[in-house]
């Protein structure tokens, strides 16, 4: 299936960001009658944890009100806290328990190819991570309608979501944030393919005695885990009509979002209407 990129995604030119991976601005979008999410007001990225000097100025730039982290505290022990930004308020959110699959992820990053063939072999990378993003919407429902609230209500705008690579947890809060917008499907997800570019690419740290990520064999067990693939956020959207029918039940019954929030929602990252 060829993959594509809606013009407006990148109808401006990007930072070279060198310590922060898979930054990009939301905006552009097409909603679904016909207006887009406004530039400079949704920002999602990987960590922030090893952003350089000439990252965080660049950050400091964008006006931040809030930095959502949806990392766990076994993320950030591994790659560290983000950098602080002078202004900038830091909540952390996690969306998944660093107790969950713990020694999962210690043979991903340890494990020799005899563990990880077990573990990821034989299509069980992808059933893994179709179930992860299930998982996410059926679990995290209470941290997302609190996401929702703390953008409308508290008016968090511009606003940066990221978790460790930016892809799946991130990725699954934006495009909720996207789908209270109206934004349309086909352009959610291209923008979530996005995290596929080269340059993005989360930096899987493998310990100095395990095969390397370079070597086919290992590369080929561990691109489940760290590459954005549609099936991934269709079972996601799947979940959604599965449990509530539709996404704006799931919106109303399964976060929380009013009309009136939601409506709050629009008017801080949508374009005004023209005309």
């Amino acid at each position: 299936m060829t993959q594509q990129t809606p013009q407006s995604a990148t109808a401006q030119p990007e930072p070279e960001l060198t310590g922060v991976r898979n930054f990009r601005d939301v905006g552009g979008l097409a909603t679904t009658d016909g207006r887009r999410v406004a530039r400079g007001r949704l920002y999602r990225s990987g960590h922030l944890a090893h952003a350089t000097d000439q990252d965080a100025a660049f950050l400091s730039t964008l006006g931040l009100h809030t930095i959502l982290d949806f990392r766990n505290s076994s993320d950030i022990a591994l790659e560290g806290p983000d950098v602080g930004l002078d202004g900038v308020r830091n909540v952390n959110m996690p969306l998944s328990d660093p107790a969950a699959g713990a020694d999962f992820w210690m043979s991903v990053r340890e494990g020799d190819l005899e563990t990880l063939h077990a573990a990821l072999g034989d299509g069980r990378g992808e059933r893994r991570m179709i179930g992860a993003y299930r998982a996410l919407i059926l679990e995290r429902t209470a941290e997302h309608g609190r996401m929702l609230e703390l953008i409308a209500d508290a008016g968090s705008v511009p606003v940066l979501l990221h978790c460790a690579a930016g892809k799946d947890r991130a990725g699954t809060s934006v495009a909720i944030i996207l789908l209270a917008l109206g934004v349309r499907r086909d352009e959610i997800e291209a923008d979530y393919l996005l995290s596929n570019d080269a340059h993005r690419r989360y930096r899987v740290q493998r310990a100095a005695h395990a095969q390397p990520t370079t070597t086919p064999e290992v590369m080929a067990l561990l691109s489940p885990l760290f590459e954005a693939r549609i099936d991934y956020l269709t079972a996601a959207f799947d979940t959604i009509e599965e449990r509530w029918g539709s996404a704006d039940r799931y919106l109303a019954d399964g976060l929380g979002l009013s009309d009136e929030r939601r409506a709050r929602l629009r008017a801080l990252l949508l374009e005004e209407h023209s005309g």
